[in-house]
């Protein structure tokens, strides 16, 4: 698939590599003068000559200055990222010399690309579908293997393989019906009926299987948000401490020591975990600056994926911890109850809070049963291990275009059993093609991508 938009046929060139210093700097230009440009600048050869997916290595000139000892990177076209002639310049990391280099090239016809403009050309020359090219966002932006592995998974055509066998069953489907209406007089029917049910019954499956699957895909891109709750003295910032392996949080015996919130991001077995030590809550404190910690704590608690309610099992009763989990179910949040300083504990304590089926026992202090947390944890975050060869949807652009297309389906389905006339069933299949070709990129509009690359890094 190719897509031609105007003003698309200039040369754009950026920094690839961060800003700032460095050993080396990448600066990538692609467009159809990349290498009239370049021949200006590099006289020791000619490269229009040169073999594609070659090194080359010499002196930058413009005119008489000598701006740098290179190595330049050809790709020519279509056989590059962006389908176009690019040129990668490996440069020494100075600023001063990039800025140099790039104003040489400026000045001979290119201009500044704009952000994610060479993965958008790609995208424009049928390099990448539309879900492969936002994958590429994706990746560059993956902080934990979790995160890399499912977009690299995407970038490959993961997500983009499944679509294109459910886009390509109802093509076929909608072709048949499309050729009834043609025969229309005759009173054929081409279209199976039993068959296209069963087809729109599995198609809906899948869907509902990539809608599904975006609530893990939320939690691998963004992380999960934990707060984590409790009395004052609990031993919340001795937890948080023990979950980070360092003495983040101040420490001490007196009751209200954490006064304001205290983030902190723990990556455990590949999914990232935004801890917040939050202000001990009790009904009635006189100090004004607690009263607000206590506020920023019921805050975080409500804006929470899940909520440790840690507790001393020495002061704790089970009446107390059933009104604190009730609380929480009835706002719908997911929750652990750990049981702090089991160390101390009578055994009766921790029979009674046995019968408590969330709950967990550790000390913080000496860090016993931390290990055993985390794995919780991470199982409350994703109901089980992370299969990231598998496709899972962490757009949510593609989650809503993936409901509107459930609803569509559900609508061809009805009106298979309503036996509806056969133009109004083409209605129908069309809409959800549409909705498989938003996510692809079939259909789209220069606004569209435009806002979709805007978000991406300048020279990717």
């Amino acid at each position: 698939m190719s897509i031609h938009l105007s003003g698309w046929d200039d040369t754009i060139v950026a920094l690839a590599t961060p800003q700032g210093i460095g050993a080396i700097g990448v600066i990538r230009v692609s467009g159809k003068n990349t290498f009239s440009i370049l021949n200006e600048l590099f006289p020791s050869k000619d490269l229009s000559v040169q073999a594609s997916h070659t090194l080359h290595v010499g002196y930058l000139k413009d005119g008489d200055q000598v701006l740098d000892e290179v190595v330049l990177s050809l790709f020519k076209g279509p056989k590059s990222y962006t389908g176009e002639d690019v040129i990668e310049i490996s440069c020494h990391g100075s600023p001063f010399i990039q800025e140099q280099v790039m104003a040489a090239i400026t000045k001979r016809g290119a201009r500044l690309a704009k952000p994610g403009e060479f993965t958008q050309r790609a995208f424009l020359n049928g390099k990448l579908d539309l879900a492969q090219a936002e994958s590429v966002a994706d990746l560059i932006a993956s902080n934990t293997e979790a995160s890399r592995k499912t977009a690299l998974n995407n970038m490959r055509g993961g997500f983009s393989s499944d679509l294109k066998q459910l886009r390509e069953q109802l093509i076929r489907f909608s072709a048949m019906i499309e050729l009834e209406l043609d025969f229309s007089q005759e009173d054929v029917e081409f279209a199976d009926r039993k068959e296209l049910k069963a087809l729109i019954a599995e198609l809906n499956h899948s869907t509902q299987q990539l809608i599904r699957s975006f609530s893990l895909g939320n939690v691998i891109r963004n992380g999960v948000q934990v707060a984590i709750i409790g009395k004052p003295n609990a031993g919340k910032s001795t937890l948080l401490n023990a979950l980070l392996n360092e003495n983040r949080a101040i420490v001490s015996d007196i009751a209200g020591t954490t006064r304001d919130t205290i983030e902190e991001v723990i990556n455990i077995n590949g999914i990232l975990f935004r801890l917040v030590d939050t202000a001990g809550i009790r009904e009635h404190t006189s100090d004004v600056i607690e009263q607000i910690g206590v506020e920023k704590s019921l805050e975080k608690m409500n804006a929470s994926d899940i909520v440790l309610y840690l507790f001393d099992i020495n002061d704790t009763s089970a009446d107390e911890l059933k009104v604190f989990e009730k609380s929480l179910q009835e706002k719908n949040i997911q929750y652990l109850l750990v049981a702090n300083k089991i160390d101390t504990a009578e055994s009766g304590k921790v029979q009674a809070i046995s019968h408590f089926p969330s709950a967990i026992f550790i000390s913080a202090k000496s860090n016993t049963g931390i290990e055993i947390l985390k794995q919780a944890l991470t199982q409350k975050a994703i109901s089980g291990e992370v299969n990231t060869e598998a496709t899972i949807v962490t757009n949510a652009r593609h989650h809503d275009a993936l409901l509107k297309l459930s609803q569509s389906l559900e609508e061809v389905q009805s009106g298979i059993d309503n036996q509806i006339p056969g133009d109004l069933l083409a209605l129908d299949i069309r809409q959800c093609l549409h909705y498989l070709g938003l996510i692809t990129g079939e259909i789209t509009n220069e606004d569209q991508l435009d806002f979709i690359f805007s978000k991406f890094c300048i020279g990717k």
